[in-house]
């Protein structure tokens, strides 16, 4: 008689076991190796996946299905055999990232950076402007007011007064949210504001992902007590955009996209071309100069 398959989702990823949180509890699992079988391009298993599973009387089990990815957070190794793709997170439904308004100073390249592989990865991407005590409403929507135009939300926190914390707890309930900033920023202060324990938890595994960077790796989903996960996702500041053509990088900038159908040119690097229409929403004021700043220098392979 055929064994019972059990639904679940990986929670946990090291060493080759899984950790799948199921409606009976957490179960250790191996993947079947007929899911080992055949040339693979990527991660067959990864956090954030959903999968079926059978359990043994000892706790553990087996990964016997992996349903499909409707989304994931995906870093392309190049490899003598070809491109492999490592899964960061799969079936994410928003990207978060975290950065300080001062203290450090908000790098906003890497932020746009980050912009641009959400953008490429499908990604809802929300702003977190955190450590707002700081600098104070009005100088801190100075550095992020001309986000929300072009369609990332830009949340205002301080882990220390608890504003904004709600809204983003609100934010993250029900969602897989993957959470990436630079150090420094206040990150686990605000998680831990968010729910008591969480920024400890996601430092912790953090930090073990940067000291197993050449051994063993360490990714988790961390629940929330409303309903959904974060996930840390140190990886994220590693990801190259060398799989990214400089031609289609304005693709990923929502507010150049729909310009450049207008370009006189169908190669138009929107520099100093005739007729580029990108220049001129620039020259207009209708594109951000410091975006627009951003896109050359991401376009040149500057970080």
């Amino acid at each position: 008689m055929p064994t019972a398959q059990t639904p679940g989702l990986i929670v946990r990823s090291q060493s080759g076991f899984f950790s799948v949180q199921t409606a009976g509890g957490l179960v250790t699992c191996h993947l079947r190796g007929r899911l080992k079988q055949g040339k693979h391009v990527g991660d067959i298993a990864a956090v954030g996946d959903r999968v079926q599973v059978t359990c043994q009387p000892d706790g553990t089990g087996s990964i016997e299905t992996i349903e499909a990815r409707r989304s994931a957070l995906v870093r392309l190794d190049p490899r003598p055999q070809g491109v492999y793709q490592q899964v960061i997170l799969a079936n994410p439904d928003q990207a978060v990232f975290v950065f300080a308004c001062a203290n450090p100073t908000p790098r906003l390249r890497m932020l746009d950076r980050f912009l641009v592989i959400a953008e490429k990865q499908g990604l809802p991407a929300i702003i977190i402007a955190n450590k707002i005590d700081l600098l104070g409403r009005e100088q801190a929507e100075a550095l992020f007011d001309f986000y929300p135009p072009i369609g990332y939300p830009v949340l205002y926190t301080c882990a220390r007064t608890g504003q904004g914390v709600e809204e983003l707890r609100e934010r993250l309930t029900g969602k897989v949210s993957a959470l990436a900033g630079p150090s420094g920023v206040g990150k686990s202060s605000l998680l831990n504001a968010v729910q008591p324990g969480l920024g400890l938890a996601v430092r912790e595994i953090s930090e073990a992902f940067h000291k197993g960077r050449h051994t063993t790796t360490v990714r988790e989903l961390f629940p929330l007590e409303d309903g959904g996960y974060v996930a840390d996702t140190p990886g994220m500041r590693s990801l190259a955009l060398w799989d990214t053509e400089p031609e289609e990088l304005d693709g990923y900038f929502p507010e150049l996209a729909p310009l450049v159908a207008q370009c006189q040119f169908n190669d138009c690097h929107h520099k100093n071309e005739p007729g580029c229409a990108v220049r001129a929403a620039v020259d207009a004021g209708r594109v951000h100069p410091q975006r627009y700043d951003s896109y050359l220098r991401l376009r040149a392979g500057e970080e």
